[in-house]
């Protein structure tokens, strides 16, 4: 049956590179979108060739076995990894997007875990394009040669990822920039792909009903469609410069906009080394603690009170840069594909935050209505505190046995269609604060921070967000009675009072755990020198 499918879903795929090149110009361009769509069907016949393989598996594989059975289970999850390595190694061959489309499904917290493990050792590495291409994208750019433009230009780029290259280079001033070139002929490359994928996505939804998963897919094209106009990438790094003028940590380099394109960014160069090179830390003398301290503060303000938020942090985009004695600042590159919160999402979060923090399960579900996933609001605590909604341990700390065996037994009754639910009613900002979120986690995880840091963080983000929003009701209702104004004010104060009192002493709990944790640790120490010189006695 398989086989008897393949043949017109190749076709299928090569058709739809035809159109395209239907409408692609031609002239002296021609040759090089010929090239650009041999290799669209090409990429395009390999996806669809694997795609077909993984459905095939998950069909004759779970054939006949009972949805809710161990075995059932324990296949699946076979399955899922099998399938996940076949779609790595399609995301490696095809390279570009495909890599930048497994690095979005590694991303999301909704997704299997054997997808999610698998995926995330996909890299943003490309094999760099020819000086001479990249030279000529530059002076098509702004019609000067190359060294008119720039007293020095290195021909190595120091980093090549799958839509663009850096190359340092320095301006007749003397001033050190960092050059993002756009390779060539990437638009067209990205439609053939996108239009893949979405074929792709209605073959699966068309074999799997339960598998609905197109808004995934819009929201990547989206990104991707943002990401390729380096002039939007330009202002989304000036409006975050301007945002956190007044935080001496955060460095956002400066952008040349004489020397910027949609297709050519030109900025400050900033030095540093990922935000995860432990070793650089320990050299430097920078608490690793720390970095992830600020680098969650960071976020959760850009989340809670400005409502606009960098869509990629991986490592490769947060630098570390030593200021001397143990002291550093955050260089955040790479501003291409950024979210700006709905203000009606942005106050509904920071509500849900606050009401996890205080475990108010009606309050949870309340605002699960309102962001319209109904019932499957009762894993929101789950989902971003480790804690289950009628949990009674403490914030930051391990669910009981107990809770994790009925939690066990929840999900496992769960079916595909009811994440496919979940994730078709979440509102398109979710997406993007799932993805930052989870990248965001597995930094801090690399860093070693505590469980409680991320948590503790966003919750004072939270009030922030919720007195940046109380502050400008007040100035609006200036004209209303002294009295009811007062009354709001004593109202709100005291609300914020009583969560801050309780993240006071949920960071309180958190430091004496780990006082006590220091003390085991040491007393195990002694004990372990104790014996080992009693034997060295003996």
């Amino acid at each position: 049956m398989l086989r008897r499918r393949r043949a017109p879903l190749l076709l299928a795929a090569a058709a739809a590179g035809a159109a395209l090149a239907a409408t692609s110009p031609s002239g002296e361009n021609g040759r090089s979108v010929a090239s650009a769509l041999h290799q669209g069907i090409a990429r395009s016949s390999r996806s669809v060739y694997t795609i077909g393989f993984v459905m095939a598996d998950y069909k004759y594989s779970l054939r006949g076995l009972d949805a809710g059975s161990a075995d059932y289970r324990v296949k699946l999850s076979k399955v899922h990894l099998r399938s996940a390595k076949k779609l790595l190694k399609l995301c490696e061959v095809n390279g570009g997007f495909y890599v930048k489309a497994g690095q979005y499904v590694s991303s999301l917290r909704q997704v299997p875990k054997e997808y999610s493990s698998t995926l995330s050792c996909l890299q943003d590495q490309a094999t760099p394009s020819k000086f001479q291409d990249i030279k000529a994208v530059i002076e098509q750019n702004f019609g000067k040669e190359l060294y008119d433009i720039f007293l020095e230009f290195d021909e190595h780029p120091i980093a090549a990822a799958s839509i663009a290259q850096v190359h340092r280079g320095r301006l007749h001033n003397n001033q050190d920039v960092a050059v993002k070139v756009q390779y060539p002929g990437l638009e067209q490359r990205m439609k053939i792909d996108i239009m893949t994928m979405s074929f792709l996505s209605k073959m699966v939804s068309w074999v799997f009903p339960d598998y609905k998963f197109d808004r995934i897919l819009i929201e990547f094209e989206k990104s991707m469609t943002m990401e390729l106009d380096f002039t939007r990438e330009a202002k989304n790094s000036e409006r975050t410069a301007s945002c956190f003028r007044k935080n001496s940590v955060v460095k956002v380099p400066y952008v040349f906009w004489q020397l910027t394109t949609r297709e050519v960014l030109t900025m400050e160069f900033c030095y540093g080394h990922k935000v995860n090179d432990l070793d650089f830390l320990r050299k430097t003398d920078i608490s690793p603690t720390k970095v992830a301290k600020a680098l969650i503060e960071l976020f959760g303000e850009m989340i809670f009170v400005h409502g606009f938020v960098h869509g990629d942090p991986h490592p490769g985009n947060i630098l570390v840069s030593p200021e001397g004695h143990g002291k550093f600042s955050l260089v955040l590159l790479d501003h291409g594909i950024y979210r700006e919160l709905d203000q009606k999402f942005r106050l509904d979060y920071c509500r849900l935050w606050k009401a996890l923090i205080l475990l108010d399960s009606n309050k949870i579900l309340e605002l699960g209505e309102q962001f319209g996933v109904g019932k499957y609001a009762k894993y929101f605590p789950v989902i971003f505190t480790g804690r289950t909604i009628e949990s009674k341990s403490a914030l930051g700390t391990q669910m009981s046995g107990e809770e994790q065996r009925r939690l066990k037994e929840d999900l496992n009754s769960l079916g595909m269609d009811d994440i496919s639910s979940f994730m078709e009613s979440l509102p398109p900002d979710f997406y993007v604060i799932l993805r930052t979120d989870g990248l965001l986690r597995s930094i801090l995880g690399n860093l070693g921070a505590p469980r409680h840091v991320r948590l503790l963080t966003y919750a004072r983000c939270a009030i922030h967000g919720l007195e940046k929003q109380h502050k400008m009701e007040s100035d609006v209702q200036l004209c209303s009675g002294a009295i009811r104004r007062m009354f709001l004010n004593v109202k709100t104060n005291v609300s914020y009072l009583r969560l801050r009192v309780i993240i006071e002493i949920a960071v309180l709990l958190a430091k004496a755990n780990g006082a006590k944790q220091k003390v085991v640790n040491k007393l195990r120490q002694m004990l372990q020198e104790t014996s080992q010189g009693f034997h060295r006695r003996m």
